[in-house]
């Protein structure tokens, strides 16, 4: 009898710890995404897009998309597959501007900030799937 509910309160922990990495993970990605509209008719953000050479409806789209997406992930009455589409569409924006930073300015520190918020991207992505899983046995 102990044994059972000492395993349901280890599980009830590591749901917990679940979760906490969850709701971190994915308020500092929207913590970097979602204040991104409120800039983007800022000099320094339409420089950015002169200096690499991408198109300015491009930098209106990508605002607007982000801070979009941005909201899709942090609601949670937004539908699991809808989350999914937001969670690639991320995935290939911060590897897209990767990319992007490295071909113009070369290996520079700054070139690598994207995968920074991949990265937070990924540990939100994985968490969330597994608070999935757990909601669903």
């Amino acid at each position: 009898m102990y044994s059972y509910f000492n395993e349901k309160y280890k599980e009830m922990k590591r749901e917990k710890k679940l979760k906490l990495m969850f709701w971190i993970s994915t308020a500092l990605l929207a913590l970097f995404i979602l204040p991104g509209i409120f800039f983007a008719g800022s000099e320094m953000a339409l420089e950015g897009t002169k200096h690499l050479g991408l198109p300015m409806w491009f930098h209106w789209e990508l605002s607007i998309g982000k801070f979009i997406g941005g909201l899709i992930l942090v609601l949670p009455f937004i539908p699991a597959r809808v989350k999914e589409w937001a969670y690639v569409a991320f995935g290939i924006d911060f590897i897209s501007a990767t990319i992007a930073l490295v071909a113009v300015d070369g290996f520079v520190p700054m070139s690598f900030f994207p995968m920074i918020t991949f990265v937070l991207l990924i540990i939100s992505y994985v968490t969330f799937h597994k608070l999935r899983e757990k909601a669903t046995v």
